[in-house]
């Protein structure tokens, strides 16, 4: 099959830069500060997931951040679980959005004591309550992406709710690559991007890629618009810098060789 040349845009995830400080309470270090570096070098966005309980991004530094993405003209992805309800220092994921509007928000099934995001939606399940979540969000001229599992069969629900894209949650490739056999994993991938198009339906990636792993994921799957980073990329910073780091992965996501 021939190749072509692409590339993917490569969206920051500053949590971690969070929780590093509200691990000792003040501002340091800062993540407006750090999410400038990363622009400055030439991150193509931003991604945030403020949740409910407040362990990392704020509702606080959701506003900042829109004020950074502005200057540098690049888009603010702001995820989150549509159904969590409003608490003190929340005011849940819609009202935040109605407020920001952020270019793209991506919705994320995922609940209060997670650790981290590990699955997509369940469309039969939850396609009743998301289809006018999409809809006000896109009344809001958001972009929406949904998380979805490799091999869901629900993408022509997510193109009837009106979804612009899906973002594959990318946890068990990234789990496949350490024993050195990500090939069964990839052709899940493969073959739900390549369906993810033919629907008309955009494709973003994201969870536990790193600058190991993620060459070889696009070149493997197609049409892989947007790449969200971040526990592996503020790791790897530690030792190289944050700049550093952020050229490396674009190195890696620019004229990527695709099949």
């Amino acid at each position: 099959m021939a190749t072509e040349s692409a590339t993917t845009a490569l969206s920051v995830n500053v949590n971690k830069i969070a929780v590093l400080r509200n691990s000792r309470g003040g501002i340091e270090p800062d993540v407006v500060r750090a999410a400038h570096t990363c622009l400055a070098a030439g991150a193509q966005g931003i991604t945030v997931h403020p949740r409910p309980d407040r362990r990392h991004i704020t509702a606080e530094d959701v506003v900042a951040l829109v004020g950074l993405t502005a200057q540098f003209q690049v888009e603010l992805n702001i995820e989150g679980n549509p159904f969590a309800p409003p608490r003190v220092g929340y005011p849940g994921l819609m009202d935040l959005c109605a407020q920001l509007r952020p270019a793209q928000v991506t919705l994320v099934p995922d609940s209060d004591d997670q650790l981290t995001s590990d699955h997509g939606f369940d469309f039969e399940r939850d396609s009743v309550r998301l289809a006018p979540l999409v809809r006000q969000l896109k009344a809001w001229d958001c972009r929406v992406s949904l998380f979805v599992d490799a091999g869901c069969t629900g993408l022509p629900t997510a193109v009837a709710m009106g979804a612009d894209r899906v973002e594959l949650y990318t946890g068990p490739y990234a789990a496949a690559w350490p024993a050195g056999d990500p090939q069964d994993t990839l052709g899940l991938f493969r073959e739900t991007a390549l369906r993810a198009g033919q629907l008309g339906l955009g494709v973003n990636a994201g969870h536990d890629l790193s600058q190991d792993n993620l060459g070889l994921f696009l070149a493997e799957v197609p049409n892989v618009q947007e790449v969200s980073i971040g526990h592996a990329l503020i790791s790897e910073a530690l030792y190289d810098g944050l700049e550093t780091t952020v050229r490396r992965y674009l190195d890696i996501t620019t004229d990527i060789r695709r099949r």
